[in-house]
């Protein structure tokens, strides 16, 4: 059954039944105080707001009973899928590996990389645990979806600009249609949010349809 989102640069038409929620990498240490994100001197209030808009549509594609996929960044703890340059990027004291008040960070079975309860995924829903920015890199995502016969992905999510932007890229060339929940991701950086979710947008939709989850969720219930 066909049914429409409104949204920008213009509605998209979907089918419930091919359709899924990917929740990008809402995990404890980019969203709460005192996790890695903290670490790096970022606000982590500008993450948190996306909270409350991702679990309403969390919810509302709950009770339509589509397909829910979460995911997390983060290394094995002997860090053999970790290359050594993202863990000298930056010159951090504190950097993936490294002990953190949420345990090691960016570590695999620690506190800090585990899903905020807030959005915590229930028995059913597959997690994805990627070594990478995008959630296809290294992943069983794109066959967990095809097996599945997904053709439209809704997607939510930190960073914008990071995981988000490069997860629905990836998307893009693997043919999936893409709607970017605009108030239910969230970056550090305003201006980056902004221009992340115009990118997307762009040029007639260039990597996919942007919407507010109220539109989300009125078309989903």
């Amino acid at each position: 059954m066909t049914r429409v989102f409104k949204a920008e640069p213009y509605d998209l038409g979907f089918d419930p039944a091919s359709t899924a929620l990917v929740i990008i990498d809402m995990q404890r240490d980019f969203l709460e105080p005192g996790g890695f994100g903290s670490m790096l001197g970022n606000d982590v209030s500008l993450l948190r707001s996306s909270i409350a808009p991702c679990k309403a549509v969390l919810d509302a594609a709950r009770k339509a009973k589509m397909l829910v996929i979460h995911t997390r960044e983060g290394h094995a703890p002997d860090m053999n899928d970790c290359p050594p340059s993202k863990k000298a990027r930056g010159g951090l004291k504190v950097g993936i590996g490294d002990a953190g008040p949420m345990g090691r960070v960016l570590i695999r079975g620690e506190k800090g990389h585990d899903i905020i309860p807030e959005l915590y995924p229930a028995p059913n829903e597959p997690v994805i645990d990627k070594p990478g920015k995008g959630a296809f890199f290294a992943t069983d995502l794109e066959l967990m979806l095809r097996n599945r016969g997904i053709k439209t992905l809704i997607v939510c999510g930190v960073t914008t600009e990071v995981c988000v932007n490069t997860t629905v890229r990836e998307a893009n060339d693997r043919g999936f249609e893409c709607l970017v929940v605009s108030d239910a991701v969230g970056s550090y950086f305003p201006e980056f949010n902004r221009i992340a979710l115009e990118m997307i947008k762009a040029q007639g939709g260039i990597f996919g349809w942007v919407a507010p989850s109220a539109a989300v969720i009125a078309a989903v219930g």
